[in-house]
């Protein structure tokens, strides 16, 4: 098998898309860490499911509309972003690059875009906070050593992140499928820098009633709603959940002192059989009813996928694969290069459909075929 093509110096002009990444991105990547990064849960239907939802709303347009003073400018938790397209958090990002996380920073600061890191990042959080020019979000999974997470709140805090994004959707793994025909393990030198010196799970306990996983230590350390108190009583830094799928859940989140939320089903990455995140993003937002501010990550390809996720009730969204394509094929280059033609495309998709600012997206700009 032949070995991963070099980086790209340059974009070339047959990169049009974000979705014309995929291939540049996959010839520049081991087969094992290209089935880590693009792998879903078990037999990847939601994984297929959340670009195939997109496709199944169409938007209208509006005419004549005076776009003179137009722009994408936002502020959530009293932050201004150029635009609402953020990096989502994906750990191990130097399977992608040698750079990872240091060079995705870069690429996200020269497009104005926030930028999410994650708990596995393979870059400490510090360094990866020294190349910012634009805010900076932590993603956390909470570890059954708590003070172990307490101490990396702190070290979040002190590095100038500015909003904590709690996941709360994966306490297990998901069977990804792919990844074990591929037999994908870490390389060396790849690690999640940020996790060094933690307690492991102590294993003492059996499953209960002859269970794989059920009444075993994994889940009994694993996070539940008092944890988002016990978190809440650590940072003033605003907390926001990433993993929410529906309204119980959604209406909860928020009585429970949730400052922001996030529609995830982790990419297709843990359970599958979950639904696409746009199709409950409107019963999310009918739960929240603007009392906190609501995200959504998971199928985004284009610009006008990002219109269609404002459209029905998100202030942001996040992207994941398509940046991580962009940083395997060009580095930090790749990365602005794939935010700014997402930022190009929501900007004429708001001009078509007559709204000038983000705040004129709704959904009566939207069409739902009979199906």
């Amino acid at each position: 098998m032949s070995a991963p093509l070099p980086k790209l110096q340059q974009i070339p002009p047959q990169i049009a898309a974000v979705a014309d990444y995929e291939a540049y991105a996959r010839a520049r990547m081991t087969p094992e860490a290209w089935a880590y990064m693009n792998g879903g849960a078990a037999d990847e239907l939601t994984l297929a499911d959340n670009l195939a939802a997109f496709r199944r709303i169409r938007l209208r347009n509006r005419v004549l509309a005076d776009l003179s003073q137009g722009h994408t400018l936002l502020e959530l938790f009293g932050q201004r972003f150029a635009h609402p397209i953020f990096l989502a958090p994906v750990a191990y990002q130097s399977l992608a690059h040698p750079e990872g996380e240091l060079a995705a920073v870069l690429g996200a600061s020269a497009l104005q875009a926030g930028m999410v890191v994650s708990t596995q990042a393979s870059h400490s959080l510090e360094a990866i906070a020294a190349q910012a020019h634009s805010p900076l979000w932590f993603q956390l999974y909470i570890q059954p050593d708590r003070a172990f997470t307490e101490a990396l709140v702190r070290r979040a805090e002190a590095a100038g992140y500015q909003a904590l994004v709690l996941t709360v959707d994966a306490p297990v793994s998901g069977v990804r499928n792919r990844e074990q025909r591929a037999g994908f393990l870490l390389p060396p030198g790849v690690e999640a820098v940020n996790l060094r010196g933690m307690r492991p799970l102590q294993h003492e306990a059996q499953a209960g009633q002859g269970s794989l996983l059920l009444g075993g230590p994994l889940l009994a350390a694993a996070p539940t709603w008092a944890d988002l108190a016990w978190l809440r009583s650590l940072t003033r830094l605003p907390i926001l959940l990433k993993g929410v799928m529906g309204a119980e859940d959604a209406s909860r989140a928020v009585a429970e002192g949730a400052d922001g939320l996030i529609v995830s089903n982790h990419g297709g990455r843990t359970l599958d059989g979950l639904p696409a995140t746009i199709e409950v993003l409107a019963e999310v937002a009918a739960a929240v009813q603007g009392r906190v501010p609501l995200l959504l990550d998971g199928g985004i390809r284009r610009g006008s996928d990002v219109f269609k996720a404002l459209a029905l009730g998100a202030q942001a969204v996040l992207v994941g694969r398509p940046f991580i394509h962009g940083l395997a094929t060009a580095g930090a280059v790749g990365v602005a290069h794939v935010l700014q033609l997402l930022r190009a495309e929501l900007e004429v998709t708001m001009a078509l459909c007559g709204c000038p600012y983000l705040r004129d997206i709704d959904s009566s700009r939207l069409f739902f075929p009979a199906l």
